[in-house]
């Protein structure tokens, strides 16, 4: 499976033509738009230039309106439950992992766009606590922890470092 990251457009996969983005890129920009239309919306409109991490995270919020992940409140009777077995009248709410994704794009558009990396709102760490904050309560709704995966060690360079250090070091 190839992949196009990195690539100039045109270059890669020879059933898209050379106009048509990336799905990725694709998304990204409807991602943008939204967002600058969000800003537009507010009352008064936030110019791009005076937006901070307190207005992406109201977009956050915003978003959970329209959210289709089942998130169950403390006092329901399926809270902490994997698979409820009926319907309860608990929020829906956007899944942690499409927040996390959809920060991700924002923050390359935001910088793609002539905002500068030390100014992105959207790498604020302030967006950092509150993406782990919906993650750590939904896995708790769901009664599934989430567990960060671990990173593959390569066992060949583990062996050879195993291997040289069970030989004594010979002084001269």
């Amino acid at each position: 499976m190839s992949s196009d990251k990195g690539k100039e457009p045109g270059e890669g996969s020879s059933s898209r033509s050379a106009t048509q983005p990336s799905r990725y890129e694709s998304q990204k920009r409807r991602d943008w738009n939204t967002f600058g239309q969000y800003l537009k919306n507010q009352r008064p409109p936030v110019p791009l230039s005076h937006c901070t991490f307190n207005h992406v995270l109201d977009f956050l919020r915003y978003l959970d309106q329209f959210g289709k992940t089942k998130v169950h409140l403390q006092g329901c009777g399926f809270f902490g439950q994997p698979e409820p077995p009926g319907p309860c009248t608990c929020p829906l709410r956007q899944a942690w992992g499409s927040l996390d994704a959809l920060i991700g794009r924002l923050r390359a558009a935001y910088e793609e766009n002539g905002g500068l990396p030390e100014s992105n709102p959207f790498a604020s760490g302030a967006i950092r606590v509150y993406l782990r904050e919906v993650r750590d309560s939904q896995a708790k709704a769901r009664g599934i922890p989430y567990k960060k995966k671990k990173k593959k060690r390569n066992p060949t360079k583990n062996a050879a470092d195993e291997a040289a250090s069970s030989f004594p070091m010979q002084s001269s």
